[in-house]
């Protein structure tokens, strides 16, 4: 037992000095750097060796209790950075993903309702231009048919707006919305529901997959909480705002590419798990389908509650 709570504590130590400390440090001292320099002298790097120098010369620091209190100093100031950027990332990935857009307070819920009207009509005429493309490609003469680049052009426009007919408001949130639309229509089952159940069966080799990518994702939004946090420094040092809004972009960029890996792992899992949820359930053997969903949700449906009558 001891040796087992020390490599947790270990591993505990580490995992805090990596998601908290370090990125924690980085921004104390590009603030601290900052705040020395101002928007006078933002990129005079000589000004701020020579304001480190004098810095270090401070009786202070040069005394060990000194440099005890500003380690300490240092390392909360730090942690409580990276606690803060964290839930800026939560709402980052809240955002991101707009699962529960609907509900969203005014103004937030009307501009998201907009903007999926907005994807909607766009995907709609890049969807029409694909399949008036595909319809072409069946005509007799190979000089009617469109060039291959068209096609693939007109389908990778569909899929830079959505995968599937846009739901949310972002794309992040469609593509993972996109997995339940086509389950649904595949296999008839309701991923919600369905997924607790099929994530026992599951062997650990694929839940650490799973895992690793949704934990990608959440890594991609804590990035974008950095960026928001590192914002507020540009009204004292105007280099903090391009640097905000390379993180935003990088940001962006890894929620995409996390959303579209995690939402295919999914997929994929039920995809190929189906079969096995419905052996564990006595249902007879059949191809994986709408004949075959249909029967799994019937068995894990909970049915809905009979008020009792009021005597």
């Amino acid at each position: 037992m001891g040796v087992l709570l020390g490599e947790l504590g270990k591993k505990l130590a580490e995992r805090w000095l990596t998601l908290l400390v370090l990125p924690g440090v980085l921004y104390l001292a590009v603030a601290a750097a900052g705040h020395t320099l101002g928007h006078s002298a933002a990129l005079d790097v000589g000004q701020l060796i020579h304001a480190i120098s004098d810095a270090a010369k401070a009786p202070q620091v040069t005394t060990v209790g000194g440099q005890v209190v500003l380690l300490a100093a240092i390392l909360a100031g730090a942690a409580a950075a990276g606690l803060a950027a964290q839930s800026l990332g939560s709402v980052v990935e809240r955002v991101a993903l707009a699962a529960g857009w609907g509900v969203w307070p005014w103004p937030f819920g009307e501009l998201a309702e907009y903007r999926v009207a907005r994807r909607q009509h766009r995907w709609d005429e890049a969807r029409a231009e694909y399949e008036a493309l595909m319809l072409r490609e069946r005509a007799p003469r190979p000089a009617d048919r469109p060039k291959i680049r068209e096609r693939h052009r007109a389908a990778r426009k569909c899929d830079r707006i959505s995968v599937e007919r846009p739901e949310r408001p972002t794309w992040s949130g469609d593509r993972i919305h996109a997995a339940t639309v086509r389950l649904d229509r595949d296999a008839h089952v309701n991923l919600l529901i369905l997924w607790p159940h099929l994530w026992i069966l599951l062997s650990e080799e694929i839940r650490g997959e799973i895992g690793r990518g949704r934990a990608a994702l959440t890594r991609a939004a804590v990035l974008g909480g950095w960026a928001l946090l590192y914002l507020p420094l540009a009204w004292w040092w105007w280099p903090a705002a391009p640097l905000s809004a390379t993180l935003l972009i990088i940001s962006a960029r890894r929620l995409r590419t996390a959303s579209d890996t995690y939402a295919a792992l999914l997929e994929a899992s039920v995809r190929l798990h189906l079969t096995a949820l419905a052996d564990k359930l006595r249902i007879e053997e059949q191809p994986m389908g709408p004949l075959l969903g249909g029967e799994v949700m019937r068995r894990l449906n909970s049915p809905a509650p009979v008020s009792e009558p009021v005597l």
